[in-house]
Order: structure tokens, then sequence, then C-alpha cells
């Protein structure tokens, strides 16, 4: 039995052995050993049983009694716990753990244990432990320090030090603690019990013991200084209880060893959740004492903070409030600023926050937030003047306790979560329920009081209607919110074009008669606005009950006021027009009319001087005229948000001035090459009255050729409408080009620059970078040369943060070991007289120098003019002079220092008389520095053997005779020959005989700086030899000479957070990751390995491997292992690249902290060293500054279900914590329990975590949440939940796909400043738009094009959407928000479903709404990743594209529309959905034309007008279609691009790199981007189902499937495709032109080239596209998809009739049928066209014809059928009797014969020609499809006739067909090996300029290559 159980025991341990190294693998560095690694996640969730069981661990040794009781109690807490052992892996736990307490018990060899003292033993080992580890004196000591204040440098190496060692002590600590108080109850209670209670009294609620997240507030901390910041204990005092605030009960209890606090009183009243008083009583002291540094740090011994101080955190708290009760002009919660004290402000303040904290979902409602303010500070009021606090009436649950969640925020959210539910999961109208904006915007009227308090829950705005309650706003999905929202713009370009056209038509006369034509514009403009009008009423149904009345009231009175106004105005113009024809008419109408006009113009001219014009708008504010008010109110809609959408003067004229000059480009070119050329054409076709119509015409026939001429202008007035966006392009691409130029962007490009300006790059640095506080710190230098001074200075600060960039490029291996030395800077704090530079500006000088004096027949002037040619040589030899001299004084002493001496005055003397070639033998130079160089080898070496000792003397005794004998003149040498003191030493042997080996840091220094210098004789001119280290560095360098403001001291800066979003991505690639291959058999690995060889190379070289290093050596060392992930991980687009990138901003504090030498006491650091930077990382002052400074916060939604899981990612997360303890992982908890009624129920809630000292999560925070909190879209909703989580005033929004850089970081606290600067208009700045540099480039031409596309994007576009345009929006990351404006304005995005799904871009448009300033800088840049392959490309540009069309429902952007000035709403337009539009009109322009030219070859008009006048009006079609053609191919993208490229490449690489895009064929990605575009954006508006679409961020080299690319271009592109393809065909069928096939070709080419990149693009982008085994593959697999039945569960990707249904999804309602009903009638165009031009046909124009050619079809319907009948189980008696299978075929072969035969005699007895058959095909494909598409559209009453089935064979045939059009080309081309090859050159060019073998990794082949 014994030995069973042995076995068992065993098992038990492996398995939990295998667990464990299972988890390390995953996730963290440093594991807990032993069974505290296998605790099993049901039981660590709620227990510390694993800190338990690792205090058990180590505490083993030294008293295994302990140990063993601790593991009982751990076995216990399981025990109680699971007791069943029903979690995962409890059993097999409880097991293990009985085993080793097993083991325990026998190493006791069966003596007897005595339980009963266990507690007394416990106790007694815990008061060891703690006297051993000195805890309460460390306590003492710390405590005494705190409130002496005094912090030397002495003390503060000895806490650092002790620091490291103190908080594994206190986690044993903990666990001990723990045990105690669950085991004293069983403790004698006036023994050791006592002690035990007393104890844990003092001790629990201590410092470390209970988790913090920023400041210990609930103990001091041993760890943690930040608590000793003066600013810090000023702000823990000022909400301090005090003696005047009302009595707490005297059971209320007081966590930890802190005093009473106001946020206590407030816990009381209003119960608010603990952990959110724990969290947001650190952020209001964390705001107040960041404050209270800005104006300055308190120098109190009881520091006090500022009245101002906390004015500025009331005042921009409570600012959104203050607006919201002065627009419902109700009276503030306090009379007036004066009546409340400074108590008051911080309670108001700290309310505020705490319900913004608990809000949870209530947080994107800002104003119902403030509603809830103001209810609870007049609650607060009062009872402040009560003399016992009570709890508040609003928040008392019946018959219970006080609760601010159950009774404010969950009916809130109740009533929010019932109308989310209506939604039907994003697919419902959005005018059928209320969104996140709905139940705000209702807190925009006094209404909204009606709510009472405490709230009715009985009121309107909790009942769920039949209706939605939309207040001010319906989103009703139609594109005439186009029309409603820009009304301005399309009136404008309408009225224009009216005009011109007059002009036109008039010749271009310009006179009374034209003056009057064109004053018709007049009824056009009342006509339009009426429209406008209407619009407003109809897109207001849904909210005429619920919206406002003074709203419902200015619509209808416009509706009227519109209304009669066109009827007048019309009724007017038309006498104005008889009276025109009327001979001596006096003209009285015209007069009335011009007087109507000319006080309308001049009314509506004043009121937009006083609503736009910031000297008018205060007059317009403050006037409170009634008659004056309703004609503002009238003319503009008063919203809550909106009002003073107004800029300074300055800027208003600058983005006039910018669109006069486009508007000026546009209506000439308009004028000139597209209207005037139509006018003598179109009068024309108008007189033609002899025309015979070729097919039976319906409508111009008598009617002057209405449709002729509407296909002759159409195409002309598309790209009317559109090509203000070539226009926007291209100007903006100017100005932007001249601001980025002014902005000295692009000084610094390469490499050479970066030598060449060097030298003035400390002076720059210290300027921007350096605060003045660090400036004024103090040198350790001997007297210098004056003029040297200065940059000897500059040099000395600018050196340790060079060294830091480059220490930071070597750990992320962008540089190696000899590149570091080379690139680093001497700190040039010594003695030295002179600037040393790095050695890659020297490298080779000297040796250049000294072949210059060999060469030398000169003076001594002319050698060093020479020298001095270049600088940096000059630098080298003077240097080098230098530190020979102090070197050597510092090697010897005695006769050999005086011999030293002499020779260097000798020298000197000789420089000073211009005698050096007399004095010196220059031919000996060579030798001299031969044996220095000698010397110095030695001299590296650390002195450990005395043989070194001795070379290094016997080298210098040989540098003393070449010196001597050699290089001296004879004069010279015969002294020092005959010099006794010299030559008695030499002759006794003692000269030289020993030397000093350096010791002191600066000597050893420059022996290494100089025997480097001396050494490298290579070039550094490629010095670093990285592309992307080369563009970090020149980056940094130009941005030095850029205008930004001067950095202030750490301490004074604003703080931030930057806030990460995480759902499941990619964390850190697993090493079976790295090493799986694809089925191209590519590794991750690899492929990386060959992108990044010199990478690769300085990763091994850093791990000191070399670079045979096998797979094999890494598994074995688990650290290589890790570092192994790590490397790889920083190379892709993953979470760990990110949170690396981002705790740069944290070592850049740090550094700049550590040498800033802020002092919390007495003014004692030392001045010795002061830049050197070893160990800034540890110095506690330092991080405790940083950390008041700097959060960084990764919302990591589901990590709780992934730690329950225990998936990768989880772990992954955990080491990232582990490794970054300033990383704070918020997440969604979710706990699952049972109600009475049996039913289950989950409670959510919002949670903060770091990692402790073992690398487990600790738990920060813990905030109940009303419900689920994904009401809306993820992503907002992941960052809503955790942003109360953030800190400090400004929050940068970082993605998971980002990267950041130490240099960049560095210039963090300059950014933040220009949220104080007042250079950016009449508001402050509210979002500070950064630059992103793309760093995914370089891995295809695809990712290269998208990179390119960005930049431009990124750079210059957004340069000037700041500024002149000022319309710059937040477009994701990584902008940096003002955090206070606007986490109290709705936060940082909007999360309603699916209107939001650009989350980001609402930000900006809320921002801008509510009076932000959003601001572009261009000195900082952050990296960012982005989508490498074209399916990832497509699937992002849709998700964008559907986003805009929301964004065109989206009441944000109608307001924004309607309350921006004109030039202002233009600027706002083409750069956010108008571009979307322009770019669709791109595309419909190709449809209008091609449409129009098939309508006049069907009509035969074309030849007919042609005969009678060679006019078509070719001069305007060209115009056109140029136009079109230049905006399809992406000139037009490409523009910016090219000026982003000649501003910061240089003409020459602009020039190549834009014709290197085209030969890459750009041309025919950016033509198939457009149709993606297109595509998203119209289906949106049409159907909705815009959606986010997960990309993928991996990298793509895989080849992706034929099958795949048709299902995700089929419908967008390939269909489309194919349609105009047709029209192609018929227009060359049938059309007419004079010119011939060339003509044809030369209109058609733009045409063409959109059909074949958007057939073939996918594949022509797809890596091994136009390989033949992967084409033969690919077919497989496209058939056997095509054929396989669908079924229940069967995704589209297997079976082609589960896609079909899935892509007809988007049809859902009844006014989509109809729309989708009307587009797909225009392919019966073609079967009535093409019927008529048949040869069988003749002359005969009938209906009958069209009518015959039907029955055809249904005939051959009826075949079709025939053919494809396939008989299902039947109870037909008939089927029954005969073999029905054998009777189909029968059937089908005799039909067959007869239609063959059939055929052949039509084709011999009637006019019937093959082409005819031919062009019947033509005809009847499209028909098919359209018929197609309507019985797809109706697809319920097709179904209930029962032809569904056939309906989906039919469709199923034409998809094979249009399969097989497009492989046909496919396969053809992959017969030829020389294509495949070309191809790979195509797409990866960039990575073969980098030398990666693209040809292996696509083939697979890795036989010769090395891991």
């Amino acid at each position: 039995m014994a030995r069973v159980y042995d076995n068992w025991e065993r098992l038990v341990r492996a398995t939990l052995n295998r667990e464990q190294l299972r988890t390390a693998g995953q996730g963290h560095e440093r594991t807990p050993s032993g069974i505290a690694g296998a605790v099993p996640p049901s039981l660590v969730r709620t227990t510390n049983i694993d800190a338990i069981l690792q205090a058990a661990d180590e505490i083993q040794e030294e008293d295994a009694i302990v140990a063993r009781i601790l593991c009982e109690q751990a076995y216990s807490m399981a025990q109680n716990l699971d007791p069943n052992s029903e979690g995962r892996g409890v059993l097999q736990f409880k097991t293990g753990l009985m085993s080793v307490i097993k083991q325990k018990l026998a190493k006791r060899d069966g003596a007897q244990i005595d339980r009963s003292h266990d507690i007394e033993h416990l106790w007694e080992f815990y008061q060891r432990y703690k006297r051993r580890h000195r805890v309460d004196d460390i306590q003492r000591e710390e405590q005494n320090w705190r409130e002496s204040g005094a912090f030397t440098s002495a003390n503060l190496g000895e806490l650092e030090q002790r620091s490291r060692k103190i908080k594994k002590v206190l986690a044993t600590l903990r666990a001990l603690v723990e045990v105690m108080e669950a085991l004293s109850t069983d403790a004698d209670p006036d023994g050791v019990g006592r002690l035990i209670i007393e104890e844990l009294r003092r001790i629990k609620k201590v410092g470390e013991l209970i988790p913090y997240n920023i400041v210990p507030l609930e103990g001091p901390s041993l760890t943690n200084v930040i608590g000793v910041f003066p600013e810090v204990r000023g702000a823990i005092s000022a909400i301090k209880y005090t003696e005047h605030f009302p009595r707490l009960p005297a059971d209320f209890m007081i966590s930890g060893e802190r005093d009473a606090d106001m946020f206590d009183l407030l816990e009381y009243v209003f119960g608010f959740q603990k952990d959110n008083i724990r969290n947001q009583r650190e952020n209001v002291i964390l705001t107040i004492a960041n404050a209270q540094s800005r104006l300055g740090i308190p120098v109190q011994a009881d520091p006090k903070i500022d009245e101002k101080a906390i004015n500025e955190v009331f005042f921009k708290v409570l600012d959104n409030y203050t607006k919201w009760c002065r627009y419902l002009r109700i009276r503030l919660a306090w009379n007036s600023i004066e009546a409340i004290n400074r108590e008051r402000k911080l309670f108001l303040v700290s309310l505020y926050f705490l319900i913004w904290g608990e809000a949870a979902n209530v947080r994107f409602l800002p104003e119902c937030i403030c509603y809830i303010f103001h209810r609870m500070a007049k609650e607060l009021d009062a009872i402040l003047d009560h003399g016992e606090a009570y709890h508040a009436a609003s928040c008392k649950i019946d018959n219970g306790p006080v609760s601010f969640l159950v009774k404010i925020i969950s009916p809130i959210y109740d009533a929010m979560a019932a109308e989310a539910a209506r939604n039907n999961n994003g697919k419902a109208a959005h005018s059928s329920w209320r969104n996140y904006d709905d139940f705000n915007e209702y807190f925009w009227s006094p209404a909204c009081f009606d709510l009472n308090w405490p709230m009715s829950t009985e009121s309107s705005f909790f009942h769920k209607k039949k209706r939605a309650g939309k207040s001010t706003f319906v989103e009703h999905r139609t594109f005439f919110h186009l029309y409603r929202s820009f009304h301005r713009l399309w009136i404008f370009l309408a009225l224009m074009f009216q005009a011109l056209t007059i002009i036109a038509f008039h010749h271009g006369n310009i006179n009374l008669d034209t003056f009057k034509v064109v004053l018709s514009t007049g009824p056009s403009f009342a006509i339009m606005n009426f429209i406008e009008s209407s619009l407003d009423v109809l897109l207001m149904f849904g909210a005429y009950t619920t919206a406002r009345g003074m709203a419902m009231s200015r619509l209808v009175i416009r509706f009227f006021w519109w209304g009669l106004s066109s009827v007048f105005v019309t009724y007017v113009y038309i006498k104005v027009l008889e009276e025109r024809h009327q001979q001596g008419s006096n003209s009285s109408y015209f007069r009335i009319y011009i007087l109507v006009l000319g006080v309308y113009a001049a009314l509506r001219l004043f009121l937009a001087l006083l609503l736009k014009f910031p000297a008018c708008h205060t007059l317009s504010d403050i006037s409170d005229q009634s008659f004056f008010q309703f004609f503002k109110w009238i003319y503009q809609e008063r919203y809550f948000v909106g009002r003073g959408l107004f800029e300074k003067i300055s800027d208003y004229c600058r983005y006039v001035l910018f669109w006069l000059v486009i508007l000026a480009c546009k209506f000439t070119f308009a004028y000139f090459l597209q209207i005037r050329p139509l006018v003598q054409p179109t009068q024309t076709i108008v007189k033609l009255r002899t025309v015979d119509y070729s097919w039976h015409d319906l409508i111009s026939k008598n009617n002057n050729h209405a449709l002729t001429v509407a296909s002759l202008w159409a195409p002309v007035v598309a790209i009317y409408l559109m090509d203000i966006h070539i226009w926007y392009t291209v100007l903006s691409a100017i100005v932007g080009g001249i601001m980025g130029a002014r902005a000295r962007l692009g000084e610094i490009r390469s490499l050479e620059m970066v030598h060449k300006r060097f030298e003035s790059f400390p002076e720059a640095f210290v300027k921007n970078l350096v605060s003045p506080q660090a400036k004024r710190m103090p040198f350790n230098r001997q007297a210098s040369q004056e003029s040297q001074d200065t940059n000897k200075d500059y040099a000395a600060m600018f050196a340790p943060f060079w060294n830091e960039i480059i220490k930071s490029l070597r750990e992320e291996d962008y540089i190696s070991n000899r590149e570091m030395d080379l690139l680093s800077s001497p700190s040039n704090t010594g003695s030295l007289r002179l600037v040393q530079w790095p050695l890659f500006l020297l490298s080779s000088k000297i040796l250049l120098a000294v072949d210059l004096a060999l060469d030398c027949k000169d003076t001594q002037e002319d050698l060093w003019n020479r020298i001095c040619r270049d600088e940096y040589m000059a630098y080298a030899v003077q240097e080098c002079y230098y530190s020979v001299e102090k070197i050597l004084h510092s090697l010897v002493d005695g006769e050999g220092r005086l011999w030293v001496e002499r020779i260097f005055r000798e020298i000197n003397n000789s420089i000073s008389e211009d005698s050096l070639l007399v004095t010196l033998s220059l031919k000996k130079l060579p030798l001299v520095v031969q044996k220095f160089t000698a010397l110095t080898g030695l001299l590296t070496r650390d002195r450990h053997q005395p043989e070194l000792a001795k070379g290094a003397a016997n080298a210098l005794y040989q540098l003393y005779e070449v010196v001597t004998h050699d290089l001296l003149s004879s004069d010279l040498r015969e002294q020092l020959d005959t010099w006794n003191i010299l030559a008695r030493a030499r002759n006794e042997g003692r000269l030289f005989s020993t030397i000093e080996w350096p010791r002191d840091p600066e000597i050893k220094e420059q022996v290494k700086r100089l025997h480097l210098l001396l050494t490298v004789k290579d070039t550094a001119a490629n010095v670093p030899k990285n592309l992307e280290a080369r563009r970090r560095l020149q980056f940094f360098s130009n941005s030095l000479f850029m205008d930004m403001p001067s950095a202030k001291p750490v301490s004074e800066i604003i703080p931030f957070c930057v806030f990460t979003p995480y759902y499941s991505e990619t964390v850190l690639y697993s090493y079976s990751e790295l090493r799986d291959e694809n089925e191209d058999g590519i590794s991750i690995l690899f492929y990386l390995q060959k992108i990044f060889p010199d990478e690769w190379e300085n990763f091994l070289e850093r791990i000191g491997r070399g670079e045979s290093s096998e797979d094999v050596d890494f598994q074995k060392n688990s650290s290589d292992t890790l570092e192994l992930r790590f490397w790889a991980s920083y190379r892709g687009q993953t979470l760990a690249r990110t949170v690396r990138g981002m705790m740069y901003y944290r070592r850049a504090l740090m550094l700049q902290s550590y040498l800033e030498r802020r002092s919390l006491g007495v003014d004692d650091h030392s001045q010795t060293g002061f830049f050197a930077t070893e160990g800034f990382e540890l110095s506690r002052e330092s991080r405790a500054q940083a950390d008041l400074k700097f959060t960084y916060v990764v919302s990591c939604q589901i990590y709780g279900q992934q730690k329950q899981r225990k998936d990768k990612e989880a772990a992954d997360i955990a080491l990232l914590l582990q490794r970054n303890e300033a990383l704070r992982v918020a997440f969604i908890h979710v706990e699952e329990s049972a109600t009475a009624d049996g039913m289950a129920s989950k409670d959510f809630y919002s949670k903060l975590v770091k990692a402790d000292v073992h690398g487990k999560d600790q738990e920060i925070y813990s905030i109940k949440l009303p419900g689920d909190p994904k009401l809306g879209e993820g992503k907002p909703e992941n960052q809503n939940h955790a942003i109360v989580f953030t800190r400090g005033e400004a929050i940068q929004t970082i993605d998971m796909n980002q990267d950041n850089y130490l240099e960049e970081a560095m210039k963090m606290r300059n950014l933040l400043q220009e949220f104080q600067a007042k250079k950016h208009g009449i508001r402050p700045p509210t979002i500070l738009g950064v630059r992103e540099h793309v760093f995914t480039g370089s891995v295809s031409s695809l990712a290269w094009f998208m990179s390119n596309q960005e930049t431009s994007f990124v750079t210059l576009a957004q340069r000037v959407l700041a500024n002149p345009l000022k319309v710059r929006m937040h477009y994701g990351h990584p902008d940096v928000f003002d955090r206070m404006f606007h986490i109290t304005r709705g936060g940082i995005s909007k999360a309603s479903r699916v209107i939001n799904i650009s989350e980001d871009i609402f930000a900006g448009f809320n921002s801008t709404l509510r009076q932000g300033n959003i601001t572009h800088h261009e000195y900082i840049q952050v990296g960012k990743g982005r989508d490498v392959g074209l399916n990832q490309i497509a699937l992002f540009e849709g998700k964008v594209a559907g986003g805009n069309g929301e964004q065109v429902l989206s009441r944000d952007v109608y307001r924004l529309g309607q309350l921006f000035d004109f030039f202002r709403m233009l600027s706002f337009y083409f750069t956010t959905v108008g571009y979307y539009v322009c770019t669709m009109m791109t595309v419909l322009t190709v449809y209008i034309f091609l449409y129009g030219r098939v309508y006049l070859a069907f009509s035969g008009l074309d030849s007919a007008i042609s005969k009678e006048e060679k006019l078509l009006g070719n001069t305007a079609f060209e115009a056109v279609l140029n136009a079109q053609f230049l905006v399809q191919i992406g000139v037009f993208t490409a523009v910016p691009m090219i000026m982003g490229f000649i501003l910061e490449l240089g003409l020459l690489k602009a020039v190549f790199s834009f014709i290197t895009m085209q030969l890459q064929l750009c041309s025919v990605f950016f033509t198939f981007s457009l149709g993606t575009r297109t595509h998203y954006f119209g289906r949106t508006i049409l159907h909705g189902g815009a959606k986010y679409r997960a990309t993928g961020r991996g990298f793509v080299v895989r080849h992706i499937k034929f099958a795949e690319n048709y299902r995700l271009y089929s419908r967008s592109h390939f269909v489309k495709a194919l349609e105009v393809a047709l029209l192609l065909i018929v227009y060359i069928a049938y059309g007419y032109t004079e010119g011939g096939a060339t003509s044809f070709v030369l209109l058609t080419l733009s045409s063409w080239f959109l059909v074949i990149s958007w057939l073939f693009a996918p594949y022509i982008f797809n890596p091994s596209g136009f390989e033949w085994q992967k084409t033969v593959e690919d077919f497989d697999d496209w058939t056997s998809w095509l054929l396989y039945k669908g079924g229940v569960g069967v995704k589209g990707d297997d079976s082609w009739e589960s896609w079909w249904n899935e892509e007809q999804m988007h049809i859902q309602t009844l006014r989509g049928r109809i729309l989708e009903t009307i587009l797909s009638l225009r392919f019966f165009m073609f079967q009535y066209g093409i019927v008529y031009k048949l040869h069988l046909t003749g002359k005969d124009t009938s209906l009958t014809i069209y009518g015959f050619s039907w029955i055809v079809l249904i005939f051959i319907f009826m075949i079709f059928k025939i053919f494809t009948y396939s008989p299902k189980k039947s109870n037909n008696i008939f089927e029954k009797c005969i073999n029905f299978k054998l009777f189909m075929r029968f059937m089908q072969g005799v039909t067959s014969l007869g239609l063959v035969a059939a055929l052949c005699l039509v084709i011999a007895f009637t006019n019937l020609t093959i082409a005819d058959l031919f062009a019947s095909i033509l005809a009847f494909i499209p028909t098919g499809w359209a018929i197609l598409c309507l019985a797809v559209t109706w697809k319920r009453i097709v179904w209930s006739l029962g032809l569904w089935d056939s309906v989906r064979e039919f469709a199923r045939m034409y998809d094979a067909g249009m399969g097989m059009i497009i492989f046909a080309p496919i396969s053809f081309l992959s017969w030829f090996p020389f294509v495949s090859t070309f191809q790979s050159r195509l797409l990866f060019n960039q990575a073969f300029s980098r030398g990666l073998e693209i040809s292996l990794i696509l083939a697979g082949n890795k036989a010769n290559v090395d891991v």
C-alpha cells in the first residue's frame, strides 16, 4: 500500500511540476517555487494561498515547524473554499499539498506533534523575524525622516539599497499576519491571543500590507518616498477632517493608519463604494499636489496648499457644470465663489470625482452627471451646515444603508441597458432606440428637473417607450443627411453652376439682360432652402412628441418661412421675366426683386458677422433684445454644445484666403473646361428635329432630346461636385509643404547631415530639452579656456541624455556594441580643456591627420589650416594631444614626470613660436602612434596580472625611446640625453620601471577613448548601419532645432497618463509561435531573421551567443528563450512592444529628475559626478517623482476571463506587469451567483491590479458596476470602465499597435507645455495632435504604399487641418487629451452602438463642439503599426469607410456642418465625410459617363448627332475624364505624399520614390482602394452594417487562396468591375466615335484601368499569386468551396451557399429593398438596347420586339430548369412507376438536339447571325443578374413561390462564371515562371533592398540557413 501511495505522490508531483513549467513558459520570469506555483486560479482569485505557500518555502530552512503550520493553514483555506474539489485542478492541488505536509511530518522521525502550541510558536517566530530584519527600526527611521523633511544623498543610497530587500520581507510578514489572524481565534485571549490581536490592530493596516496604487495613503510605506514630497503632504493635509465639519458617528471605521478626511464624510453620507473612495482620494490628492508644484514647492515644515492651486482645480473640474447651469439659467450649487471657503471647494471637487468614478456607463452622459452633482451638492451643503453627519435621503435604500450605486446609477443604467437591448445587436434602425446622446440631451432642457430628487422612477426618462424618445436629433438612414448637414455647400455649388451656365449660354456677355437671368438664382436659393427645411421636418420624425417645444417651433417656422419665401420670390421673378419681354415697362417688379434680395443679403451678412466674428460675437451674446434673439434663434439653432464656434480674426482670415484661392481655381476650371465647351453641343442637340432613334424611345424623342442632353451634362455635373476636393488636395499639399519648411522639418535628412551638424546639437538640446533647474547645476572642472566654457557646459549637459539614447538603441538591438562605443559621448565633466565629441565623428581622423603631417612640406600654419578644413579632425588632434599629456602625467612620477613635462613644454613653446616642424620630425609620427597604441591597449585591460604592469612599463619605455631619439630634433635630443636627472634614472634602471595603473574613472575613460581614437581605422560615415536607428537619430536631431516650448523641471510639468485599450491581440509571441511553420514552411522567427539580419546579429551579441546558435541552445536556457520571445515581439505589433515604448516616458522622467537633483530637504547633494547617470533607475526619489507625473494603464477588458481559462495572454500580461513596476492593468471581473429563485445572476466589477513582489497580481481597486459595461461599442466601453484609474491632467491615447522611443519621450514635457501656450488661438488646446511614424513600411510594397499614405496624412495633412484650417479632429492615436476637460464632458470617445463605430473621431467632434481646440505638433513622434497585406488593408479601409458612412447620419456632423462658418464648414466637409463622398463620386462618374455613352449608342443619337454636327463636347469630356482618371489612380492622393518626400527626403529621393511606387503598381493599389472605400461607404448609408473588422496585425507573407479573395472582393469589386467591362464592350460594339478605335481607347482608358485593377489587384498583390502549384491548389479549393452545400452551422469560408446567404444579410428593411430594386433596374437597359441592334430585328423599333425577347428569355430559363432539375424524394405515382432519372436524361438529350436544330434553322432562314447570338448573350447576362438581384431583394416572396432553389443555382452559375473570367488570366500567366519571379520582386522590393531573400522565404527552403 505504501508503494501505491508513493507512486501516487510521485505522479501528483510530476503533474504539478509540468503545470508549473507550462505556466512558466507562458509568462513570468520568476514564478513561485514548489507547490506555491501550482495553486489553481479558482483558489488564487479569493485567497492568498499561493503567497502563504511561497512564504513557507522561503522559511523552511529557518523554521520547519512554521513552514508546516503555514502549509496546513493553506490546506484548510483550500478545503473551506472548495470542500468538494469542484474547481479545475483543486483536487490535484490538495493531494499534492497533503503530500508536502506529510513529508514535513515524516522528517520528525515519527515524533508526536503537539499542535496546541502552534500559535505560540508562530508568534515567537513572527517576533524573531521582525527583529532580525529590523522592520520596526526601519519604520521608525522612515517616520523620523519624513517628519524632519531632511533627505540627503547619504541616506538616499542607504534607503535605496534597503528598499530592494524590504519588499520580500513584507511579503512574508503579510503571509504570517494572515495565518496568525486565522489561528488567533483558538489562542488564549489573556495570553498570546491578546498580543496577536493588538499586533494585528497595529500592523495589519500599515504601509505595504495594504495594496496601493501610487501614493501609500493608508499608512507609511517603507519602499515608496512619494509621501515625503511637500506638495503631496500638503495635499493630504488639505483634505483632512477639521473640527468644524459635521461629526461622524463613533462607530464609523477609518481604514489604515490615517486621519479622517473629507472622503470619509462623503462615504458615510452618500454610500460611495470604499474602493471608489480610495481611488478618488488618491486622484484628488495627486491633482492638488501637481497643481501646487506648478505654483511652487511648499517649503514650510508643515506644507500648505496655495489657494490658487485649489481654485485652479476647482474651476477646471466644475467648468462644464458651471456652463450647464448658465445654459439652463439655474443657480449654481453655491451662491458665489467668494462665499465658499477652500474646504467647501475641495468637498465639491471630491464629490464630483466620486460621482464620476462610480457612474460607470453614465460617464458618457456628462450633463446627467452635472444634474446628479447639482442635486447632491445641494444635499451636501445642507449636511455641512449641520452639526452631525447623516445619510443623504437620495441614496437611502429601503430599510437599509445608503448606496449611491443602487439608488442613483443603477436606475439610469437599467434604462440605458433596456434601450441598448432594443438595438438588436446593432441591426435595428438608429431611429428606433435611444443612444447615449439621446439620454444625455434629455438634460439639456429644464424639463430634466421633472426627474425630481430623489429620482422618480415613474418619470418618462426611465420608461421604455414603444417608439424611442429621441430628443434633438433622429439618425434616419438616408443620403439626405448629406444635403441637410451641408446644405450651404450644395446651395452654393448649385447657384454658382447655375450662374456660370447662364453666363456661358450668353457667350460670356455680362450685361443687364444677362444679369436679370442670373438673378434666377434667387428662386433657386429659396427653393433649395425650402428643401432643407422640409428635410429638417421629415428627418425629425420620431422626435415630434419628445423634442423640446422650442426646437419643433423653429422647424415649423422655418418650413413656412422658406415655403412662403419660395412662392413669393418665384412669383416676383416670373413677373421680372415678363417685364423683360415687354416694351416700355417701368421695371417695378425688378426694383422690388432687387430690394428684397438686397435686404435679405444684408441681414444674412449682418447676422453672420454677429455669429462668426469674434469681435461681434460677444455683442451678440450679451444682447438680450427679444427681437434680436428671435432672429438669431431662427438663423441658428441653440444647443448646449456648438456655441462659440469662432476663431480669432487672424485665423479666420487665413482659412478664408485658403478657400478663396481654391474656389477661384475651381470655378475658373469649371467655366472654361467644363461648362462652356458644352454650350454649343447642347444648343445643337436641342435644335435637332429629324433624328431617327434606333430603339423605341419613351422620353426624349418629343422632348428636345432631354435624355441626350442629360447624358452629356451628367458626368460634367458629377465632376463639378467633386473636383473641389482635387483643388483642396493640391493647395493643402503646397501650404503644408511651406509650413513644414518653415517649421524646419527635413533640415537633417541624412546621416551625413547628422555628422556635419552634431557640433550644434548640445546647445540646441540644452536650450529646448534641459530645464532651468538642471542648467543651474555646478560643474566640477578646472580652469578652462574662456571661449570653450559655454560649449563644454552644453556638451556636459547633453552627454548623459545622448548616452541613454544610444544605450536604448543598443538594448533594442538596432546597434552593436562597437557602434554603441563609437556613438557614445564622453561626459565632458573632466579637466580636459576642450569639448570631447563621440568617436563616430572622430574615427580615423588621427590617422588622416598623420598622413597630412607626413605629406606636409609647408609651414606649421599651413598644416593646421589643412587639418582645420575638417573641423572634427581638428577636434581629434587637439583631444589626442591633451589626452596623451594627461594620461602620461597620471602614469608616472619622479623623473618620468619631469620628462613628460619637459617634452610638452618644448612642444607648446614650438607651437607658439610657429616652429613645430623644426622641433619635431613628423615623418616619425606613425612610429610614435604605434608605440602609444600599444601602451593604451595594455592600459584598457583590468590589472589582475603582474605581467600586465611589467608590459605597460616596457611599452612606456619604448615610447620614451621613440619620442626622444626619433621624434624630437637633434638639439632637443642631445639636451634630454645629457639631462643628469634623467640620465641617472635611466642608467640605474628606475626610469619608467613602474607605473601608476589608472584608477581614476576619468583617466580610465580617457585611456579607453584614446585607444579607440587611435585604432579605429574604418570611417564611421555609415555608423549606425541600421536604417531605423539612422531614421530615429536624424529625426531627433532635426527636432532639436524646431520650435517647441522650453522644458520645465519635472516637478513642475503637467502630470499625464498613457492609456491603452486591449482586447485579445498578441501580447508576446510564445516560443512555439515563433517556431511553428506556415503552409509554405516559413516560421515567424525565420522571417524576422531574414527581414532584420543586422538586428538578429546584434541580439545574439547582446545575449552572448555566436551567429551559429542553434534552436536547441535557446531551449536549454530559459532566460535566453524569454529574451528571444521579446526580441521577436518587439518587431511585431504586440502589446509587449507598446508597453516597452510607453514605459520610456517613465525612464526619461527618472533620468531628467535624477539630473535635476530636486532636494527634499537641505541642499546636500554632492557636486561631484553630477552628470553620472549610473543607477538613476534605482533612485527612489527619481522613481517617486516619475510616478507622481506619469502613470500607465492598460485596459485589458477580458483579462479576468483569460486568467480563468489559463490563456497564454494572461500569463504574458502578468509577465509585463512584473517587468514594469509602474504598469497597471484594468479589467472587467465577472462573478456569477445564484439568486433566491434559482436563476443565475452576474455581478460586474472594474478592477485595477499591479504585480506584487512575487509577480502575482495584486488587486488595488475593485469597483462594482451596475451591470454589464458593454452596452455600446467594445473599444470605447473598454476605455470608459478603466478611465477612472487614470491620473494626471493629460491623457495620451495609445493603441496596442504603437511604439515609442526614449529620445522622443524626453520631449514629452515640452509637448505638455503646449496646453499652457498662448499661441494656439483664443482657446487653449484641449487635444494635442502628435506626429506618427509608421514602422511597418519595410515589409512589402503594399505596406510601403500604406505607410506613405498614412504618413502623409498624419504629418502634412493634419498640419494643414490644424493650421490654418482649424478643423483637425482626433483620428485615433497618439493624441494627448486634456484629461480634466474631457472626463467632465463625456470622455475620450463615444460609444453608442454602430453610429459611433469610428469612436475616435467623435472625441474630436465632441471636443470641438464643446469649445475645445485641437492642435498638431511635429517635433515629437510616436511609432505606429499598419496593416501590411491587401486583405488587411481592405478590411481596415472598409471599417473606416463604414464608420464615415455612419458619421453622415450623426448629430455631431450635422451640428458642425450647421454651426461652423461657411469656410470652416468647407474645410470640415472635405476632410471628413466629404472625402468619401468625393471618392464615391469618382466611381459614379465612370458609371454616369458610360451609361450616358451607352444610351447614346443604343438610341443611335451619337452617330446621328455627329453626322449633323461633329460636336459632342469632347473638350468637356476630356477634362472630366482626365480629372476622374487622375483621382482614380491616386495621383492626387500622392500629391501630399510627394510633397512630404520632398520636404523630408529631398527632391531627388522624392522623385525616385515616386517613380519606384509607380513601377510597383501603386496606381493599381490606389484604384483598388477607391473601390473599397466607395463600396463600404455607400452600403453603410444605404443599408447599415458598419462594424469593427478585425484586420489582424501579424506578418503577412502567406499566400491567400483564390476563394478567400473571391469571398472578400466579389461584391465590392468584381461585380462592379464586370459591369463596367460590360458597359465598355457595349460602347465599343455599338457606339460611334469620329476617330474610330483609337478614340474609343483614349476615351475609355481610365475605365479599362479601373476594370483591370478591381479584378486582378488581389492576385497581383498576393504572394505566390502566379506560382503554378499554388494556382492548381487554389482552383481545387475554389471548386470545392463553390460546390459544397451549406447547412446549419456551416460557415461562409467553407461553403458557397452559406457565404451567399451571408452576403444578403445587409438587406433588412423595406426602404433598403426599394432602393436595391431601383438600383437593379439599370441592368434591364442592356437587353432593351441590344435587342433593337440585332440583325434579326432590322429597323423595327416597336415594343413587340422587346416583349418577344422576354419570351426567348423565359424559354432559356425553362431549358435551364430542365438541365438543372435534381429530383428529390417524391410521392408522385408517375415518378414511382418509371425510372425518372432515365426519363429526365432522355428529355435533356432531346432538348439539346432540338435546341441545336432550332438554332441552325433560325440562322439559315432568318436574319439572325452568329454576332447576334453573342449580342444576345451580352443582353441576357445583365438581365439575368438583375432578376437575381431582385429575387434576393424580395427573398420572402420568391421563397413563397417555390423558386428559391432555382435562384440559388442561378446565382451559383453566375459566381462560377465570374470566377472563371478572373481565374483564366491568372492560370495562363502562371504557366510562365518569370511572372512569379517578377511578382515577388514587385511585392517585396523594399525587403530586397535590405537583403531579404524573398524567394527563399516563399519557397520555404531553409536547408542552408542557420537559426
